[in-house]
This record gives C-alpha cells, structure tokens and sequence, in this order.
C-alpha cells in the first residue's frame, strides 16, 4: 500500500505508530540540521519531520531536493509535535520520517496553491487540475457532491427511481439553440444534445415508471453569465398521476431537506406567489424576499400636478429603502448615474428623503408639498430615516429598471445575507408569449405545459390571457427550478402546436412520436427541473456557478484547459460529409 493513513487523520492517539503517507509537498522549511515539510492530499495536511541526527542520511539530503507540488510516499513514526498547531485536526503530532521515495517530481506551479492564491483567474482555469487542489475549490466540489447523494437519498426513499435517457437525440425547433453533431452513418443528417430530456420524461411516465429521476447533463447553445455554462446538470423529475400540488409538496420538502441536512436551517414559511404579483410588486419573476423594498404604485399621487415627467408616464413607482436617509449627495448621484447606465436605461431618478422629524425633502419640492409626498410614503411604506427612490416611463420597462435599482441598493446595504435563505414559489405564469418580431406566440416555458383549464377557452380568443399549469422555485432571488403539469392527450397538444405556429407537417415531423404515444394510455402527469449547478453555488453561499463546476468553461463558451471548441482535420469533415465555407 502506498498509504496506510491519510494526511488528515492522524492524531495524538497514533503517537509511537508507524505510518505510510503518500501526497504532494505544500511547503518546506530548511533549518541546516532539520527540515520540515507539510504533506497534503485531500484529506487535510501532516507535518513531516526530516532530523539530520534521527533519519538516515540518504532520506535527511533527499528531503533538501524537494520542491513544491512533488509527490511523495513515506515510511515513518508518529510523534509529538513540540510547536502546536491548533488550526489542523493533525496539529499536535508529525511524522519522524525512516524512508521515503518521490513518486513524480512537479514544475514550479504558474500559481501557489494555497487558498488565497496569487493566480488570476484565466490562468488557474488553463491549469484548472492544479487549482482543484486548492481547498475552496476542492471543498466545493465535495460540497456539491454531497448535496447530489443528499438528493439522491431523498428522491429515492420516495420511491423515484433514476433513469438514464439518452444524449443524442432529435434537434427541436423551441428554447435556446442546440448543440448538434453530425452523423457518419447517415449523410447529411444531425443528433441534437438534448437542453433537457423533457420529451423522454414523459415517454417514462406514458411507459408507467410513475416516479422517475435523473441527475442529467443538458446543453443549450446560448450566450453565456456567471450563472450559466453551455453544459449544465438538471435534477429532473417527472410523476404521474399527480396534480400541481402533490409535485409542490414534494420539492418544497426536498428543498427543506436540503436545507437541514446541508446548511442545519430549518425554513418556517415557504410563501407562493403568482407571476403577476411578483412582476408587479418586484418587478421580475424571481424576486429576492429577504429583504422588503416592495413595490409602491404612484400614478394616482404623483399625476395631478404640473411635473411633465410623470405625467407623460404610463408608470410611476417608487421603493423605499430603510435608513437611506442620511445619504450624501454625493452618493444619491452615484445611484442616478447607476440607473442611467446603458444597461439599466432609465433617463433619471426622483428621490425623496423621510426625515426623523416627519418632513421630506425631495428632488421635486417645486412641484409636491409635504402632503403629496407623506402620500408616497405611505405608498411605498417608507418611515423617518428612510429614502424613497422613484422610477418612471413604460410599465414594463420601469418596473424592470426598479427592480434593478431593488436588487443594486440590496447589495450595498448588505441585505443580501447569503447565510439566509428564503425560498418561494412562482405560479400562474403566463403560457404563451408574443415574439413583437415574428408576431408568433411562443411558449413561456415549452410546448408541452398544461393550459390552467378553466383558461382553455381562452386560447381561441385571448392567447396572452391563458395562464399555464407551470410553476418555479426560487431561492435568494435566482430561479433554481422550474416545472409544469404536462399536457397528456394527442387533441390538447395538437391544438398547442397549432397556436405555436406549428403546421401539422411541421408538428408531425418533431414530435409525431410523443403525440403518438398519448393514443396509448397516457396518465396525468408533471414535473419539475432543478438546476443543480446554481441550487449548489447558492447553498453554498455564492451565486457564482463556475467554481462548483470540476473543469467549466470560460464567459466564450471555451475549455481553456484544452483549447475546445477546436477544429477538425479535412479527413474527419470528409468522412461526416461536411465541408466548410468560413468565407
């Protein structure tokens, strides 16, 4: 064996033990006559001692050659430490080493790895295998690791069971892009990787495996942020026989599982909402509760006085933000400017401040006295020492702008405490949407949701009316799921396929074998999807997926490490009868 222990379990219950260890060199420290070198593998670290007048003299000069990063394995007895450090578990012992042989000597490292290391960030993703090695990163991935098995035991006490579908499958012309590969076999023709395995899921609950779950690798080829990859992993799940209350129960209880079993918290309430009040009291359909700064609508006391600015807008609302009061000048332009970036677009900001005396002071005091503005106050429930900051233009565009202005004061003030969590359901969101390009409707989530069915009517008269069987979960603000009760009868999809703009060659082409497959006794059936990636990274305590990710890719979608994408020599392109034109 080339270990009889690890580097992190040792104690002083072994002391007079001999001991096998085998790791990499984190640091040494030559003193002449003595020489002491941190042993590390992913297990924590162990002090090895090398003693000019207690080691042989071959192992004593070969501890001098050692560098940072070599691999090593050693022979030795457990001892005291006389220096001890009560930052490690192996603090009170150390290792007198008799033998010891490099197993593979290491290249200076490009970075030190240590946790706070000198390594930026395009660098450690070239040597991601070094910088894996760093605890944060390592933890992370055993951290995300153990969320997956913690899944795992809750889904299947529940009697899921874990399937595998397949990753090479049919292009679909909904969602984002996909990721195609060419056939050899079949000239000219493609598989798709799948952005779910939605149509498959379904498939399982028309073949009668009731519960069903995977733990999946999905792809989408789309522009990429902090918290998107263009491969990801999905918690996907699908019931049959089930209505949109039994799929809510079940997740809101693996939601609470995790929480315990991850994080020791136990969540008390865990409210649901419908879109159109999260969209008019937040501004989005994912917002964060932990903290207040609701929405507070203005038209009707802001519109009767001679103010042009408000009085041309279709929307006027404002947020208040608790304690804002005694901010600067300074700092109240700082924010204006903030809002009137480009990618925020408002053209300015009303603010006004809630003194503690009970009076206000605004940006607009030549048009509204103290009673407009106790109005607003009211409205947006500010109090003394508290600021109101007001947005106003197009509906949809201001409350998307407020809600940006919510979320940025949220960070500033530190309100966005990331060792709280405040769960949430979203429900009743629309099921079509119109692309204003096109004029075609589209579906909000996909084509397979279930219409509410008392909108059902709807469809032929009022598409933008018709609410979807569909709900998300939200967590801190970030969607991390979302799902819907599936449509199961060949007459409602194909009628769904209709409003989408589908022609029923078009429908019969893409998914002629799923409306096949409800002529032969399909159950009632729903589902859920959870990203695991972001449901990690926030469990974790960031919003930042890329370091819960073993070897991610970059913001262009590219694997430093191994430079992929790559091309492809002309005999391969040959064979997949491909030939390229970059002109």
């Amino acid at each position: 064996m080339y270990r009889s222990h690890t580097c992190g379990e040792l104690n002083a219950t072994h002391i007079n033990k001999e001991v096998r260890l085998a790791g990499w060199v984190q640091k040494s420290r030559d003193k002449g006559f003595m020489n002491w070198v941190d042993l590390r593998d992913r297990y924590g670290i162990t002090q090895l001692l090398f003693d000019e007048s207690r080691s042989e003299k071959s192992v004593f000069e070969l501890a001098k050659t050692l560098g940072r990063e070599f691999v090593v394995q050693v022979k030795g007895i457990v001892i005291e430490r006389e220096a001890k450090n009560k930052n490690i578990p192996t603090g009170e012992i150390e290792i007198l080493v008799k033998e010891m042989t490099i197993l593979n000597p290491s290249l200076t490292p490009p970075f030190t790895i240590e946790d706070d290391t000198d390594g930026g960030e395009d660098i450690r993703m070239k040597y991601r295998y070094l910088d894996i090695r760093r605890n944060p990163v390592k933890n992370n991935l055993l951290f995300r690791h153990k969320v997956a098995m913690e899944v795992r035991k809750y889904l299947s006490d529940l009697d899921f069971c874990e399937v595998e579908t397949p990753v090479l499958i049919k292009s679909t012309p909904e969602g984002a892009r996909d990721f195609l590969v060419p056939s050899r076999m079949n000239q000219g023709q493609f598989y798709a990787l799948p952005q779910s395995p939605q149509t498959f899921k379904q498939l399982l609950m028309v073949g009668g495996m009731d519960k069903y779950f995977q733990i999946v690798k999905c792809f989408r080829d789309e522009d990429l942020r902090a918290d998107r990859q263009p491969e990801f992993t999905q918690i996907d799940c699908e019931m049959a026989f089930v209505e949109q209350e039994d799929i809510l129960n079940v997740f809101e209880g693996l939601t609470r599982h995790l929480l315990k079993e991850i994080k020791g918290v136990e969540v008390e309430k865990f409210p649901r909402m419908t879109y159109d009040y999260a969209m008019k009291t937040y501004g989005n359909d994912k917002p964060d509760i932990r903290f207040n700064m609701k929405f507070g609508e203005l038209n009707a006391v802001a519109q009767h006085k001679d103010f042009p600015v408000f009085n041309a807008a279709e929307l006027v609302v404002g947020i208040a933000a608790a304690n804002c009061a005694s901010l600067s000048r300074k700092e109240i332009d700082a924010l204006i400017d903030w809002v009137k970036r480009p990618q925020i677009g408002a053209s300015g900001m009303v603010y006004v401040k809630c003194e503690e005396d009970g009076t206000f002071k605004s940006s607009v005091d030549k048009f509204y006295d103290q009673e407009d503005l106790k109005k607003w106050a009211t409205i947006t429930g500010a109090k003394a020492g508290d600021m109101i900051f007001v947005l106003s233009g197009s509906a949809d565009k201001t409350r998307t702008q407020l809600s940006a202005l919510r979320m940025e004061l949220a960070h500033r003030l530190e309100l966005r405490n990331p060792a709280e969590f405040a769960p949430l359901w979203v429900v009743d969101f629309p099921l079509l949407e119109l692309d204003e390009e096109s004029g075609r409707w589209h579906a909000m989530h996909h084509p397979f949701t279930s219409p509410k069915p008392e909108d059902m009517e709807l469809l032929a008269t009022n598409p933008g009316k018709v609410r979807a069987n569909a709900y998300d979960m939200v967590l801190n603000g970030n969607e991390i799921g979302g799902g819907s009760i599936r449509i199961h009868d060949k007459t409602t999809q194909q009628l769904m396929f209709k409003y989408l703009g589908f022609t029923e060659e078009e429908a019969r082409n893409q998914f002629g074998f799923l409306m096949d497959a409800f002529q032969f006794g399909a159950p009632p059936h729903g589902g859920l999807a959870f990203g695991l990636d972001r449901l990690v990274a926030i469990l974790g305590g960031q919003e930042t997926i890329r370091d819960f990710i073993a070897f991610p890719k970059n913001n262009s979608g590219r694997d430093v490490m191994i430079d992929a994408p790559a091309t492809i020599d002309n005999a391969q392109l040959k064979e997949l009868f491909i030939k390229l034109d970059l002109k």
